[in-house]
């Protein structure tokens, strides 16, 4: 199951667990859309591609929550 991480590694942007601006490579590293456009869609950490994330169904948040741990890249993304 998708962990829907609540940020951008990169700029710590709130990404929501329905938001529509959350990308993810394979490894579920987490980027905000404006960020991903400027890695040219790839993850800096894996190399993988970028995709837009799913959104869980609303009523199956409660029973299975998005992850509340942030993870921010210490340099930022460049």
């Amino acid at each position: 199951m998708l962990q829907l991480r609540p940020n951008c590694e990169c700029c710590d942007c709130d990404l929501p667990a329905d938001s529509a601006d959350a990308r993810i490579c394979s490894f579920e590293c987490t980027y905000c859309a404006q960020c991903a456009e400027r890695l040219g869609q790839r993850c800096p950490n894996c190399g993988g591609e970028l995709q837009p994330r799913p959104r869980r169904p609303l009523n199956k948040l409660e029973r299975y929550p998005a992850s509340t741990e942030r993870v921010l890249k210490a340099n930022g993304c460049h």
